[in-house]
C-alpha cells in the first residue's frame, strides 16, 4: 500500500482540473468524488511455474469492455488505485503484476516479452476475459503492442502512453550503469537518475505536480528492499537482452496514442511514430504533463481513457492537444 499512500501524498498537494467533463453520462463530475468503485477481488495465478496476481474491481453493469491497465516498470497494481473510481463506472478494471514484477515471482531475464504477452493471455483465459480495452504506459506499452500483435483478437481498444519504438541511448546506458550500481548498494544515485530521466528538466514548461511526482519517484526507488532491487536489476538486463519493439501487424482496432506535452524521455515525436506503425491511431499530447502524466493529471487522464474507451469524441478537451490522425492505413501527411 504504500505506493498508493505516496500518490495520495501528492494529490493532497494540489486540486484536480476544475474544468473537468463527466466521464460518462449521468455521472458525477471529476472534481466532486467521480463514480463508486465495485467488488475488488485479488486473485493468485501461476504461469509456467511462475506466480502472479492481479486486481480486479468488477462492474455488474458494464458500458463496454474490461478495461486491462499495464503500467511501467516501477508501477505495480496497486499504482492505479486511484484511478479506479473513474474508470469502474465504464466496466470491469484489471491491473496485475506479472511474474518479475510487483508481488509476483521473481522472473530471471531469459523471459522476455513475449513470456509476458503470453502471461497476460493466461491471465485473461483464467479470468474468462476475451477481449479488453488495453490501456499501457511506458514498458507496458511495450508488452501491450507484443501482446496485441501475438492475440490480435483479445483487443477491443488500444491507448498507449508515453510509448516509444525504440529505447533512449542515454537511457539505454544509464541502465547498464544502474545494473552495477544496485550491486553495490548505491539506490539513491539510481533514484535521483530516475527521477531525472522520468522528470522533465527545469526550463522545460510548466508541469502539474513536478516537485511533489518528483519526490515520490524518488522515494519509492530509494525505499526498495532487496528483493524489489533484484527484480529491478533483472528488468534492466531483460529490457537490454530482449526486443523492445518488433515491427509486425497489429490488428486494426481503435487506437490512441499520447504522450505529455513536456515528456522528455518518450517525446510527442516519439509517440507520433509509434501512431505512425499503427493501421490508424490518433496521437494527442496532454498539456502540463511530462513522462508522469497518468500521475500529474489523474482526473484528467481518467476521463481520457473513459472517453476513448466508450469512442467519445476527443475533439475541444481543455486538458490536451486536438487529436491527430496517423498510421500505415492513413495517406501520408
Amino acid at each position: 500500500m504504500e505506493s498508493l499512500l505516496s500518490i495520495e501524498a501528492v494529490l493532497a498537494q494540489g486540486q484536480e482540473s476544475p474544468g473537468a467533463r463527466p466521464l460518462i453520462p449521468g455521472q458525477a463530475t471529476e472534481g466532486r468524488g467521480g463514480g463508486q468503485a465495485g467488488r475488488v477481488e485479488e486473485r493468485d495465478l501461476t504461469f509456467d511455474g511462475f506466480r502472479y496476481t492481479c486486481r480486479i474491481v468488477h462492474q455488474d453493469s458494464p458500458l463496454t469492455e474490461p478495461v486491462l491497465v499495464l503500467g511501467g516498470s516501477s508501477q505495480d497494481r496497486n499504482s492505479w488505485v486511484r484511478h479506479e473510481k473513474w474508470l469502474s463506472p465504464l466496466g470491469q478494471v484489471i491491473t496485475v503484476d506479472l511474474p518479475g514484477y510487483g508481488t509476483a515471482d521473481f522472473l530471471p531475464a531469459t523471459y522476455g516479452v513475449d513470456f509476458l504477452a503470453a502471461a497476460l493471455r493466461h491471465l485473461l483465459t483464467e479470468l474468462g476475459v476475451e477481449r479488453v480495452n488495453l490501456v499501457a504506459a511506458c514498458y507496458g506499452g511495450s508488452l501491450a503492442l507484443r501482446f496485441a500483435q501475438n492475440c490480435p483478437g483479445m483487443v477491443a481498444r488500444l491507448m498507449l502512453v508515453g510509448m516509444t519504438t525504440r529505447i533512449p541511448p542515454d537511457y539505454a546506458a544509464a541502465m547498464k550503469r544502474w545494473s552495477v550500481m544496485i550491486d553495490r548498494g548505491e539506490t539513491e544515485i539510481i533514484a535521483r537518475e530516475l527521477a531525472d530521466h522520468f522528470m522533465s528538466p527545469p526550463g522545460t514548461g510548466r508541469v502539474r505536480k513536478h516537485a511533489a511526482v518528483s519526490r515520490l519517484v524518488y522515494q519509492q526507488i530509494a525505499g526498495q528492499d532487496p528483493e524489489q532491487l533484484r527484480k529491478s536489476a533483472e528488468h534492466n538486463t531483460r529490457l537490454m537482452r530482449h526486443d523492445w519493439y518488433r515491427p509486425g501487424p497489429v490488428p486494426a482496432v481503435p487506437s490512441l496514442v499520447v504522450t505529455g506535452e513536456h515528456d522528455t524521455l518518450c517525446t510527442p515525436a516519439m509517440g507520433r511514430e509509434v501512431a505512425a506503425e499503427l493501421p490508424e491511431a490518433r496521437f494527442l499530447t496532454i498539456t502540463e504533463t511530462d513522462h508522469l502524466a497518468p500521475v500529474e493529471r489523474i482526473a484528467d487522464f481518467a476521463d481520457l481513457v473513459a472517453r476513448f474507451c466508450t469512442d467519445r469524441p476527443l475533439d475541444g478537451l481543455a486538458y490536451c492537444s486536438e487529436p491527430e490522425t496517423y498510421g500505415t492505413a492513413v495517406a501520408p501527411r
